[in-house]
């Protein structure tokens, strides 16, 4: 018999995280075109992804490429992660909340160094769901097919027996690539429905089945 497994992802699903437009009032306030930010710190934004930087590094280049003393970088790294973080989905957190005990739950997140322990601090997410995997631990970002391995690894569930919950359609693909059932998070209407739906179509199993 195989657990069924429902794995969520964070930004976009379990957290509500609209642009604020922070970064485009720092350009404003430093006299910058709009765009430098990003321009600047690409390669920092997308090292800090896969976890190839810590914090204070990032703080640092920060730092070093926007001309930022230090109570600017905090105060500027605090508008980033409140954009970030967002604020939580409360009707879908219940929902899954409900589910516990009752399938497998996990959660698969594109993520930045920092994330878990704002995140475990702000919203317990470690106590929602059995296993979080963040590109940031893993070093490997959705869509590619190992991020999907990974989570399926750790909660020690097969593809098939998972629906991989995401707002981005290029990660729905690529989870049903990997051999997931998949939806593209667009409310949580329909999004509760079609986890009903999976639960309802397959064994419910809370404990962890061996990888054959």
């Amino acid at each position: 018999m195989t657990a069924t497994c429902v794995i969520l992802d964070i930004g976009g699903v379990l957290e509500i995280t609209p642009e604020t437009g922070c970064v485009q009032r720092w350009e404003e306030r430093l006299e910058l075109p709009l765009g430098t930010v990003h321009e600047r710190l690409r390669d920092v934004w997308q090292a800090g992804s896969v976890g190839s930087i810590s914090e204070r590094e990032v703080h640092e280049q920060v730092a070093a490429r926007l001309g930022l003393d230090a109570p600017q970088v905090e105060g500027f790294m605090a508008d980033l992660w409140a954009e970030y973080l967002g604020k939580p989905n409360e009707e879908l957190i219940a929902y899954v909340q409900g589910l516990r005990g009752s399938c497998r739950l996990g959660i698969l997140s594109n993520s930045f160094v920092g994330a878990r322990e704002r995140e475990t601090a702000l919203y317990h997410f470690d106590e929602l769901v059995e296993q979080i995997v963040y590109s940031h631990e893993i070093g490997i970002e959705k869509p590619d097919p190992r991020a999907f391995e990974a989570v399926c690894a750790s909660l020690e569930v097969r593809p098939e027996s998972c629906l991989f919950i995401d707002d981005f359609p290029v990660n729905v693909e690529a989870a049903q690539a990997a051999g997931m059932q998949a939806h593209l998070f667009e409310d949580n209407a329909r999004t509760i429905t079609r986890i009903a739906a999976h639960l309802n179509a397959g064994p419910r199993v809370a404990g962890p089945v061996p990888l054959g």
